[in-house]
């Protein structure tokens, strides 16, 4: 018997970890769900200068609770269910999707940063310019419908299904901002 073929050699290449083959949860890391990191943190890091404390308590202010009921199911959608999602950029559209993505989530930062910038601009006082972090995710959130076209598990889900959940989010979330902007004006 060899060195290569003794048991003490098995058992010790038994213990190395083989890199080549996927551990039981790593195909999970590659998910949708890594794209909305940077917003995700944008948000957690800026909300508070867009948006003082005190004024979170006012945006909140006489909101229908069956609006925020909706517009914070179809958040916690919008940003988990692309945890689920494998993401997959091997067509044109894919790449084209995330080229859209990307260039979306750049136009959603820039409309946060010309509220915290310039708060007293005919822009950021504006409609269309205090709405922009409410409505520019239509930018880029439909794109990860065309990424993320199936789930880790099942095959019930469709990429229309999350196409509609976006839908439905921007709608109550953009109702939710207007609400707010008119109280305020």
């Amino acid at each position: 018997m060899t060195d290569e073929e003794s048991p003490v050699t098995r058992a010790i290449q038994n213990t190395q970890p083989n890199l080549k083959t996927p551990t039981r949860f790593s195909h999970y890391a590659l998910s949708c769900g890594l794209l909305l990191v940077p917003a995700i943190a944008w948000n957690l890091a800026f909300t508070s200068k867009l948006m003082p404390a005190s004024a979170m308590t006012e945006f909140w202010r006489d909101i229908p609770g069956a609006l925020v009921f909706v517009e914070n199911l179809l958040r916690a959608l919008v940003f988990g269910l692309p945890f689920a999602m494998p993401l997959q950029v091997a067509t044109k559209t894919e790449w084209r999707a995330l080229l859209v993505f990307g260039l979306g989530t750049l136009v959603y930062f820039a409309s946060w940063l010309a509220l915290m910038v310039w708060p007293h601009t005919a822009w950021s006082t504006s409609a269309l310019g205090s709405l922009a972090p409410a409505y520019t995710p239509l930018l880029w959130l439909p794109s990860l419908a065309i990424l993320g076209k199936r789930l880790f598990w099942g095959h019930f889900y469709r990429w229309w299904m999350y196409l509609l959940v976006c839908i439905g989010f921007l709608f109550a979330h953009i109702t939710h901002a207007a609400i707010v902007y008119i109280r305020s004006a």
